[in-house]
């Protein structure tokens, strides 16, 4: 029996080296999960059971079983690297079909696909609202292309100005408005704004004080055009827009004028652009004028300059005229049984009927953790750990031999009996 307990113990004691140069192997492989030999003693038995004096027949390997701890997540500065902090696995897509990982070593390929080496990342797209749909998965995906334009009137918004206008000005000496005298208006701001194809346009507003208010002209300008057709076109045929305002300095009159359309003779193509001004954040008290905020929502095209991930897993384009867009959010799924996921190489795990079936949720949610971007997730590998585990297997497996060695001088001396 010592024979066969011997051998039962070496291929244990080489199961668990071969675990633990497993490990080694991989202490630095990203987002790697080690393992470990776990061991169970065998009993022969029979129909009534085991003996009180019987020994038991050896020790046989029950599991290679992966631990899944956390690794430490080491900065990288790569805004495509992503770790995650807590439970969880990215949802991969091949022509196989479906994987989950914890490497998060991604790359944008010339489709504009978010991928780890082939495999492609999994979430949930956008409307064209922005909104996350969370219906069925689909591979997250980065519009690589130039961000179209938007016009400053997009979706009939107005162009907006938060103005302090000094009530202690008197009209000006000049009664004429002219926008090239400066003697004809009291201030005036300028603001850039952009029709339908992305041209930049300047437009221009006047503030004339009048005995019982404020005239409001407005002007647009395009800087593209030649120098000899810069002067500025007058909007609403030249004609002026009224404001009043209380003895508290609040406006007494809508803030909402309208200058009419503005069509430019040198952006051939471009749509006529409506021209709203809203001033109903505007004041006038006693103090100098003040430009508090102007806001539009046109913008020239632009190109993506890089990608942002969120803690939630959101992925958001960033533009170069400092617009951005949101993309979709990543996916994360987790397991009623991590140690029952089969792995098939590459940092890479399918499930199994011992797993259960994937639990899809958005990062942060429950069971699942958060991304961490510019980041990976290290092997989960204790170095000194395996090599005192090492010294243990290699002990144990010596252990084992010297059984079988004195074994076998037993029967050597049986063997010499005459």
């Amino acid at each position: 029996m010592a024979f066969q307990h011997g051998l039962a113990g070496i291929n244990a004691a080489n199961n668990q080296l071969g675990a633990i140069g497993n490990n080694i192997a991989n202490a630095s492989t990203v987002g790697y999960k080690g393992s470990r030999a776990e061991f169970a003693d065998m009993f022969a038995a029979n129909f009534y059971g085991v003996a009180a004096t019987q020994n038991g027949i050896g020790v046989s390997t029950t599991a290679i079983a992966q631990q899944f701890k956390q690794g430490n997540v080491s900065t990288t500065g790569n805004q495509l690297d992503l770790a995650i902090s807590g439970n969880g696995f990215f949802v991969m897509q091949n022509a196989n079909g479906t994987t989950y990982t914890r490497n998060g070593q991604f790359q944008i390929d010339r489709n504009g696909y978010i991928n780890n080496n082939g495999d492609f990342l999994m979430g949930w797209g956008v409307d064209s609202s922005g909104n996350v749909m969370k219906g069925s998965m689909s591979q997250l995906q980065v519009d690589t292309s130039l961000l179209a334009p938007r016009p400053s009137d997009w979706n009939n918004s107005p162009v907006k100005f938060g103005l302090n206008l000094d009530s202690r000005v008197t009209p000006p000496a000049n009664g004429t408005f002219s926008p090239t005298d400066p003697k004809s208006y009291n201030n005036t701001t300028s603001t850039d704004i952009y029709d339908s194809l992305g041209n930049p346009l300047s437009l221009s507003t006047y503030y004339v004080r009048t005995a019982t208010g404020w005239d409001v002209y407005a002007s647009v300008n395009n800087p593209n055009q030649p120098a000899s057709a810069t002067n500025p076109t007058l909007l609403n045929g030249g004609v002026a827009q009224s404001m009043k305002f209380n003895s508290d300095g609040s406006m007494s009159t809508s803030g909402i004028l309208n200058f009419g359309t503005y069509t430019s003779l040198a952006a051939v193509g471009a749509n006529p652009l409506k021209l709203t001004l809203d001033f109903t954040g505007t004041t006038q008290y006693g103090t100098e004028f003040a430009v508090n905020s102007t806001t539009q929502q046109g913008y020239a095209p632009s190109v993506l300059t890089n990608l942002q991930f969120g803690k939630d897993g959101m992925v958001t384009a960033r533009y170069s005229n400092g617009q951005s867009k949101t993309l979709g959010q990543i996916a994360l799924a987790n397991f009623a049984n991590q140690q029952g996921l089969q792995p098939i190489g590459g940092n890479r795990w399918i499930q199994s009927y011992t797993s259960g079936n994937a639990v899809i949720n958005q990062p942060g949610s429950t069971n699942v953790g958060l991304i961490q971007s510019q980041a990976l997730e290290d092997s989960n590998v204790d170095m000194t750990g395996e090599l005192v585990n090492m010294i243990t297997a290699q002990r144990y497996y010596q252990a084992n031999a010297q059984t079988i060695k004195v074994e076998d001088a037993l029967m050597q001396t049986l063997i010499s009996l005459r």
